[in-house]
């Protein structure tokens, strides 16, 4: 394995414990995004394939186009089946949580957070419902609330091989694990590992594995991090370098078959912590000039006049056929 996607190195770890395994299921409950920081993306590279828990539905709706062979569940996953206020956070989706008090959290790296009603399940419930294989790792990541995953989890029918659960408070480095590793060493499972994030445990049946694991966490610079690669466009090195430059030039192309409400959600989701630019800030992006004169009015309410919409033909002519160009 020479490429991580995960935060902490979990996927090579896990990999140096389960890597000659074939075909095999994962369960990843707190699955995030389907490729960045993602613990399970190197298995389903492998060709595994497995469930993924994911209450964001904007994220949980990234795996039907990029992992199409998981099964993925968008609620929560807790002690018991019923309905529970989840806290989404903006941004920084890696600390939306059930417990409100860690979303709060999140204000310290400027991020807000919105709260709603969502479904919750016991995993084994879910588990029996998908007629789930033996599951070869569970991975558990749900910012505090891991011991409720744990309850919910019938440990006489399912088993899982490894456990990969993040053990410390979110937003900080105080260990968690205390509260709930008494319902693993109650139920048979060994501690095997820590990488300083998570902790891994693995079932007394297979205690062997415990020895497959390393004496210390690996070296950071053992393996190239997903992170490191940088934006594809940007990064000549880039393995999708070219199959980005051609959807750039693709979807550049078709610039004028959107409205100006998805040009400007385009925009909005460019802008990232900033959000969408406003006023005058947003008159400068679409005009290339601070000082190019626009009514509060205007600004508000017609944000495409004809300057702005001739910058768009500008950058669409280069594509689209307008202009000949030798590539």
């Amino acid at each position: 394995m020479n490429l991580s996607y995960a935060q902490r190195l979990e996927d090579f770890h896990l990999d140096l414990v389960l890597g000659e395994r074939r075909d095999a299921f994962y369960v990843d409950i707190g699955g995030g995004h389907p490729v960045a920081d993602n613990v399970s993306f190197h298995f389903y590279l492998k060709g595994w394939r497995g469930l993924v828990v994911e209450p964001q539905e904007d994220l949980a709706a990234l795996y039907r186009l990029i992992r199409p062979r998981d099964l993925v569940a968008n609620h929560l996953i807790g002690r018991e089946d019923g309905e529970v206020t989840f806290h989404k956070v903006d941004r920084l989706h890696g600390f939306s949580t059930i417990i409100e008090s860690h979303a709060r959290g999140a204000a310290e790296f400027g991020a807000g957070y919105a709260s709603e009603r969502k479904p919750i399940r016991r995993l084994s419930g879910l588990l029996d419902e998908i007629q789930a294989p033996h599951v070869d790792f569970l991975k558990i990541d749900v910012e505090g609330a891991e011991g409720d995953v744990l309850s919910g989890l019938d440990w006489r029918r399912h088993r899982p091989s490894i456990l990969c659960i993040e053990a410390i408070e979110p937003g900080s480095t105080l260990p968690a694990h205390e509260s709930w590793e008494g319902i693993l060493t109650g139920n048979g499972y060994l501690f095997a590992f820590t990488d300083e994030l998570n902790r891994f445990y693995v079932r007394k049946e297979e205690e062997e594995l415990v020895g497959r694991f390393p004496a210390a966490p690996t070296p950071w610079n053992a393996v190239t991090h997903f992170y490191e690669l940088g934006r594809a466009h940007e990064n000549v090195a880039h393995p999708d370098r070219m199959l980005t430059e051609r959807l750039i030039k693709g979807f550049l192309a078709t610039i004028g078959t959107l409205s100006e409400a998805e040009i400007l959600a385009l925009l909005a989701k460019s802008s990232g912590k900033a959000g969408l630019e406003q006023g005058e800030a947003l008159q400068a992006l679409l005009h290339g000039d601070r000082n190019w004169p626009v009514s509060t009015q205007a600004q508000e309410t017609a944000p495409f006049d004809d300057r702005a919409r001739a910058a768009l033909g500008r950058i669409m002519a280069s594509y689209d056929g307008g202009m000949i160009s030798d590539d």
